[in-house]
């Protein structure tokens, strides 16, 4: 019987799949490190942390919830755009960059457990293929990601993270250390521009899809009623992350004084667990990554296959998360260093037009009333975004106009030419309207 909601239980299966799919490799090492490396700063580089690790990926998934697809929110500015903005965004947080990443970060956990003499890049590709053959048959039944990851693993990686987490809050540090130059100045901001790490905004503005699909099959099929269900979900698994993000920062913080000098989170997470659990904490972090790189991997696979089999129907779903798999298999292996090359400057471009997107997604009711909002908005971010990832990324140092404007020293150029088309976008309405009359 369709009721147009889901039980209680429902949902929280539904959130819990959310979750599962948001926390992966980045999730996991990002906070330790901030907490250590914040230190007494810590507070308000966790809230400027939130913000961006969190806020904007809710708002993402609500804004996904009220006004559709991503692809929806893409077409108000133009279709063409829509096609090229949200390929960029799935191949971006897919097989070119996140989907190869849970392999091998995974794989550098296990490194510890390998007996010695083991040839690393045999046991590297053993692994890697194993891991990828597992996430491609799982990611064959995306409505049942549900069923998994709401009710297995994703469970089972809250549990250990539990255990890992409590430890460090029952022995926490006896005395905060200083911050270190990076969270010294502005550590709300510090934090603010850290949680773009986790690409978690353009990561929710695709997992709608899947998610969608879930709710379907538990019978709410009404757009109200998706809506609603989406909406809650990401505000669920939005607060879930908050309270382990939180945790994970004062996991940095216990062990700052014996790691002062790390670079890297899934360190600080071993000490940690080696610390209060001897060899058997190895192991649990061992699982904890497996876990939370296998859920991301599947998600991740379900949502591109989904997108583009949607887009090009010859091409069946299964062919297109196999094609995934096996192409982020061979980049895990192989190719990972250079392509994130590439990457890192493709997310610096598509970041603030989705920072947009959601925004006047959340406004689409006031935005649709002046339709060329939507591209006056978004063409001007995109110019500013684009130009300064290209320079970013062939012609670093040289001098860009603007590099002259508000924020272009914490990277956010971007802002005043999205007022700026907003203010475009009254004129050019105003203007029209005047000669429709005439």
């Amino acid at each position: 019987m369709t009721t147009g909601k889901l039980t209680s239980r429902q949902s929280l299966f539904v959130g819990i799949t959310l979750f599962s799919m948001f926390f992966g490799a980045g999730n996991l090492i990002i906070p330790p490190l901030l907490g250590l490396q914040a230190g007494e700063a810590v507070v308000p580089a966790m809230v400027g942390f939130l913000v961006t690790g969190i806020g904007l990926p809710v708002l993402g998934i609500v804004a996904v919830g009220l006004a559709g697809t991503i692809r929806d929110l893409a077409a108000r500015v133009h279709p063409l755009f829509a096609s090229v903005f949200v390929a960029a965004v799935y191949l971006a947080i897919g097989p070119c960059l996140a989907i190869p990443r849970t392999s091998s970060t995974s794989f550098e956990m296990f490194e510890p457990l390998l007996p010695a003499g083991v040839s690393l890049e045999v046991a590297r590709l053993v692994f890697s293929v194993a891991f990828f053959a597992i996430a491609y048959l799982l990611a064959m039944h995306p409505s049942a990601l549900t069923r998994l990851l709401g009710r297995i693993t994703g469970p089972a990686l809250i549990v250990l993270l539990v255990f890992v987490i409590g430890a460090a809050l029952f022995d926490p540090a006896s005395v905060q250390q200083a911050a270190h130059a990076s969270y010294t100045s502005a550590p709300a901001m510090s934090g603010f521009l850290t949680g773009y790490q986790t690409m978690d905004l353009l990561a929710s503005l695709t997992f709608g899809i899947v998610i969608a699909t879930n709710i379907r099959e538990l019978g709410v099929t009404d757009d109200a009623g998706l809506a609603r269900e989406v909406s809650r979900a990401g505000v669920f698994a939005g607060l879930l992350m908050g309270l382990i993000y939180c945790g994970l920062a004062m996991v940095g913080l216990g062990v700052a004084a014996e790691l002062p000098g790390a670079t890297n989170g899934a360190e600080i997470l071993a000490a940690s667990a080696g610390m209060h659990f001897g060899a058997v904490g190895t192991v649990v972090v061992a699982a904890i990554f497996l876990l939370a790189c296998l859920n991301v991997c599947i998600g991740l696979i379900s949502c591109c296959g989904t997108y583009f089999a949607d887009v090009v129907p010859r091409v069946p779903y299964r062919m297109w998360a196999l094609g995934f798999a096996v192409f982020s298999c061979v980049v895990s292996n192989f190719g990972l260093d250079a392509i994130l090359t590439f990457s890192v400057p493709l997310l610096n471009a598509l970041y603030p037009m989705a920072i947009v997107l959601v925004v006047m997604g959340m406004l689409h009711k006031v935005c649709d009333r002046m339709p060329l909002l939507w591209p006056w908005v978004v063409c001007l971010t995109a110019v500013v975004s684009i130009a300064t990832a290209l320079r970013d990324a062939f012609f670093a140092g040289m001098w860009l106009p603007f590099d002259q404007l508000p924020f272009a020293d914490v990277g956010m150029n971007w802002v005043v030419p999205a007022l700026c088309g907003v203010a475009a976008a009254i004129v050019h309405a105003a203007v029209r309207r005047n000669k429709d009359a005439a």
